[in-house]
Parts: C-alpha cells; sequence; structure tokens
C-alpha cells in the first residue's frame, strides 16, 4: 500500500466534507443552522469573519490528515467502507487544528506551518474562540436528519467523544505544567512522558481508531484493542515530531527553527532520557538551557549536542518503533484478513519514519 498516495488522494474528499459543516462562507442554507435554527437573526458575515475565516486559514495550510485517513482505512478494514464513514472521518482532524489554534497561544508560539500563528493575524479572542468551536462544531455531522445512526452507535460515539477529550486536557495539563517549571519537571520518567504523549497526541488518534470501530459494529474488545492501536501510533507520531524538531531541517523551519521545543523548555523523551543518563554538570547544563526558553540558536544546538552525546534521539526512535510493535501484535490476531493487516501496518510504519 503507498499510504503517501492514499492521504494525498482523500485529502481533498476530506476538505470538501469538513465544508460541508464548516464552510467557507454561511449561509441560511448551512448545517448549521439546519440543526440549530436561530431565534432572531442570521449574523452571517459576523460568524464568517469569527469563524469561517480564522479557520480555513489553518486548514488551508496543510496538514497531512491522516486521523481521518486512519478512520476510513479502519472502517474499510471491518466491512463498513460505504455510507458516511467520511463526515464522521473528519471529526478527529478539525478538532486536531482546533488543538494547534490553542496551543500556539499557549506556547505563545510565533509560527504555524511556515506561517504567523491564528493568534497573531486574528487576535487572542477571536482565536480562543475559533479553537474552541472547531472541538464541537464537526459534530454537526451526528446530528443531521440526514445520516440516521442506530441508537447504540451514536451513543458509543458520543461516549469515545467525551472519553477522549477529558484525555486530551489531561495531556495538555501535563505538558503545560512541565515546561512552566510548575511540577517537579527535572524528575520525569518516561513513562510521565508516554501517559502525557498517550492524552495528547495519542488521543485524536485513538478518538478517530475507536469512532470508526464503534461506527462499524466492532465488538467492544477489537474497539479498544484498535483504539491502543491507534493511540501508539499518536505517541510515535509525536515522538517522531520531536526527533525532527532536532533533526529536520525543512520541517523545523516551518516552525521557526531547529530546536524550538527548546525554546518551549519542554520535556521531551529525549530530554528525560538524557537528564537520567548525564554526567550531573552536563545535567545542570541542560535544565540550565530549557529553563533558559531561549531562542540563541547557538545555545539551542548545545543542548541539542548534549541531546546527541548520551543518544537520546536513537533512544526515542526506538521506543516508538517498540510501542507500535507491541501495540500491534495486540490486535493483529483480531483483524479479518491478511491484506487489511498489511495495510494498517504500512500505515503505522509511514508515520513513525517520516521526515516531515
Amino acid at each position: 500500500m503507498n499510504v503517501a498516495k492514499f492521504i494525498e488522494e482523500k485529502a481533498l474528499l476530506f476538505d470538501k466534507t469538513i465544508e460541508k459543516y464548516l464552510p467557507r462562507n454561511f449561509s441560511k442554507d448551512s448545517v448549521l443552522f439546519q440543526v440549530t435554527p436561530p431565534a432572531y437573526s442570521y449574523n452571517l458575515e459576523t460568524i464568517d469573519k469569527a469563524i469561517a475565516d480564522p479557520t480555513w486559514d489553518i486548514l488551508d495550510r496543510g496538514g497531512k490528515r491522516w486521523r481521518p485517513a486512519l478512520f476510513l482505512l479502519i472502517c474499510e478494514t471491518l466491512g463498513k467502507n460505504e455510507g458516511h464513514c467520511i463526515d464522521f472521518a473528519i471529526i478527529p482532524e478539525v478538532i486536531h487544528n482546533g488543538t494547534l489554534v490553542i496551543d500556539d497561544i499557549e506556547d505563545s508560539s510565533e509560527l504555524r506551518r511556515g506561517k504567523p500563528c491564528t493568534y497573531k493575524l486574528y487576535g487572542l479572542d477571536i482565536s480562543v474562540n475559533v479553537g474552541n468551536a472547531m472541538y464541537y462544531m464537526p459534530l454537526l455531522a451526528l446530528m443531521t436528519k440526514e445520516i440516521k445512526l442506530p441508537a447504540k452507535a451514536l451513543c458509543g460515539i458520543y461516549e469515545v467523544y467525551v472519553q477522549e477529550m477529558i484525555n486530551l486536557s489531561m495531556g495538555q495539563a501535563m505538558d503545560i505544567a512541565w515546561h512552566r517549571g510548575l511540577a517537579n519537571a527535572d524528575n520525569i520518567t518516561e513513562e510521565d512522558y508516554l501517559q502525557m504523549c498517550a492524552y495528547k497526541t495519542g488521543t485524536l488518534a485513538r478518538m478517530a481508531a475507536k469512532m470508526a470501530a464503534v461506527y462499524s459494529g466492532a465488538e467492544k474488545t477489537l474497539v479498544n484493542k484498535l483504539g491502543r492501536f491507534a493511540e501508539s501510533i499518536g505517541v510515535a507520531f509525536q515522538m517522531q515530531d520531536d526527533i525532527l524538531d532536532l533533526t529536520g531541517q525543512e520541517f523545523a523551519k516551518k516552525k521557526g527553527g531547529v530546536g524550538q521545543d527548546i525554546t518551549e523548555g519542554k520535556r521531551t523523551l529525549m530530554v528525560i532520557y538524557t537528564l537520567k543518563n548525564a554526567s550531573e554538570t552536563d545535567r545542570k547544563r541542560l535544565i540550565e538551557i530549557l529553563n533558559m526558553h531561549t531562542s540563541d540558536q547557538k545555545l539551542r544546538d548545545e543542548a541539542i549536542a548534549l541531546m546527541q552525546k548520551y543518544h537520546a534521539i536513537e533512544h526515542t526512535a526506538q521506543t516508538a518503533e517498540k510501542i507500535v510493535a507491541d501495540s500491534w501484535n495486540e490486535v493483529e490476531q483480531l483483524l479479518p484478513t491478511p491484506e487489511s493487516k498489511e495495510k494498517l501496518r504500512a500505515f503505522a510504519e509511514f508515520l513513525i519514519k517520516r521526515n516531515m
């Protein structure tokens, strides 16, 4: 399976489906107003300026759209590749982009995908609101008269949504507390880091997989196993992001330079591993640089060199591969056909070994 081609071919379809629920220009016929018609008036220009414009500004910047692709792949694997899979596949993708808008505010970031962050262009007030709106508006797909789901499936999808949105907030809380020094950030264990990633980056992958499995009528055991597999992909994806932040020149250019995570003081797995294994002198120096929140490239390069000295980058890559392999071993025996197994495995390998 050519995963890159599969995702690329579906990307335009995903965006077209997002427009169905979050149009570039709202009208009186928009799904939003069919589900919740206004009591007094339609303020179309207001909603366009404060919701549609900033939403599509971030969506049009690209992104890999791998979460909805995973949703479709699981539906296909479980024999449910017709109907309204695509309408539900976009839910985690829109939410993901909403988290980017909010994350950039929380991290005081400058660039997102090579352009000024949403809050830099539209202001804090609009950006906070639009990020929150993107958490909820894709759920309109569950409320339209056009789509009729069995009560059990509908309830199951809502339950997955609520659970994972809570998890998302927990992961962000851990990440913020650590890089702001609100908790004991210099003694974080690898298990702490993995839990943060499972909450944060793993959540929306897990949401996509579990929603797809529930929609496809899978038994609870398979729903949970697929969720765990997707979570491992999400965690490994985050680890690869962290690696590329330190080593990928083209990748880092879009974020504002190599080592942005160092500027933010983030406790990545590479930082945690280095702090655990470094000499006391090197340990103190790495903590010192992280606590500076510096944009000085020489200092960031010094921190990267310390992590390389203790082989933290290699350790992180190996850990990413292991957690995906372990979760794959749990789910593989439950999948129906060899072809479906091969596609899911290829999908996971593509995401954790990418260079962009």
